[in-house]
C-alpha cells in the first residue's frame, strides 16, 4: 500500500509542476519570435572584441547566419 501512495503523491507532484511550468511557457511563447518574423536588433562585439556590430548594420546587405554556441 505504501508504494501505491508514493506513486499517487509523485503523480500529484508531477501534475502540479507541469501546470506551473505550462503557465510560464505560455508567457514565453507569446514573447518568442515566430518563423518568418524579422529578428530583433541587437549589438555584439566582433571576434577581436574591439568593434561592435549590430544586426541592423548587416540587414539587407547579404545573407547572414547567426550561430550561438561554444566551440570548446
Amino acid at each position: 500500500m505504501n508504494i501505491i501512495s508514493e506513486l499517487i503523491n509523485d503523480a500529484k507532484t508531477t501534475i502540479q509542476f507541469r501546470n506551473k511550468v505550462s503557465k510560464r511557457q505560455k508567457i514565453q511563447d507569446r514573447q518568442t519570435p515566430k518563423a518568418g518574423d524579422i529578428a530583433p536588433d541587437f549589438t555584439l562585439f566582433d571576434v577581436t572584441g574591439t568593434e561592435s556590430v549590430s544586426l541592423s548594420d548587416l540587414r539587407n546587405k547579404k545573407p547572414l547566419a547567426l550561430v550561438f554556441g561554444s566551440y570548446t
